[in-house]
């Protein structure tokens, strides 16, 4: 783990999405001291980007808590890791109700593959009661007019669209007592000039998260969101210069950059009906000490 002073190693991956498998160090996604207490036993669990990074641990942490996990990835991309992902959640299911994991490539940034993936997900299993929006996609630049409209779609599409449309599908079989838990980014509230275009999405989820929470409070479904600071996952270095992925952190108040599993138990609090069941619109923020007032 990155701490105090220490670096990454210079690294970086030509072409998104990135691959956890061949970076250095491997991401940490299992805290092996992480106390599991049945809060999620019998839940069902989509979580979107579930084969790597952020989206890695909080696979993890559900099925310690004994939810049943299907997670999306992004086919030829991210078979690897996706396949790692799927091996160790069968070897942790936990409690007679949890039912094998699976694991659905899916470009989401279109409505019909959404639709597909929730129809394959509540067809499976019968129910969702959890939806984690985590898939996300980032280029750094540093002027808006190195910005390609091409590349400013393929971004909203993936962080923005993607939640949009896999929540619309989504809350259809959801039912009083579900979560919807959006992936925003410490971006959204104090800016990052590299990264515009991924601040422009990661602003909207935190707009879409507070609107839906509203929305949906009526039906008993709770919506929140997360905003991790720096964080170790494949983006990092398959977005970033070499330079940048050494240096990637340590601006923070703590020093170094955080690891996925230190950011997954924030999504089982808020998925947690006995945890959080009095908060929703709101956004949780492990950040490494940065205040964001918001």
């Amino acid at each position: 783990m990155a701490s105090g002073g220490q670096q990454f190693p210079p690294q970086t991956q030509k072409r998104q999405p990135g691959k956890e498998h061949v970076m250095e160090p491997t991401p940490q996604a299992v805290r092996h001291d992480y106390k599991a207490a049945n809060k999620l036993q019998g839940k069902v669990a989509l979580v979107t980007g579930g084969d790597s990074g952020i989206g890695r641990a909080v696979c993890y942490c559900f099925a310690m808590e004994g939810a049943t996990v299907a997670f999306t990835f992004v086919k030829s991309h991210e078979d690897k890791d996706a396949e790692d992902t799927l091996q160790m959640l069968r070897e942790i299911k936990k409690g007679a109700d949890a039912k094998d994991p699976i694991a659905i490539p899916a470009d989401l940034g279109f409505e019909d593959n959404c639709r597909k993936v929730v129809e394959e997900v509540a067809g499976t299993y019968g129910r969702i009661d959890i939806l984690v929006n985590n898939a996300a996609k980032q280029y750094t630049k540093t002027c808006i007019t190195d910005i390609t409209e091409e590349q400013l779609e393929r971004v909203f599409r993936t962080n923005i669209f993607s939640y949009f449309l896999t929540t619309k599908h989504a809350v259809k079989p959801m039912k009083e007592g579900s979560s919807i838990i959006n992936t925003t980014s410490v971006n959204a509230y104090k800016g990052n000039p590299m990264l515009l275009d991924y601040t422009a999405t990661k602003g909207a989820v935190v707009g879409f998260t507070r609107g839906l929470a509203l929305q949906l409070a009526e039906k008993g479904i709770r919506v929140n969101g997360v905003a991790p600071g720096p964080v170790w996952t494949p983006l990092i270095p398959a977005s970033m210069s070499d330079e940048m992925v050494a240096n990637f952190g340590k601006e923070v108040p703590l020093g170094h950059a955080g690891q996925p599993h230190e950011i997954a138990p924030s999504y089982v609090f808020l998925a947690c009906c006995q945890d959080s069941s009095y908060i929703t619109g709101q956004v949780i923020h492990p950040n490494g000490g940065t205040v964001v007032n918001g």
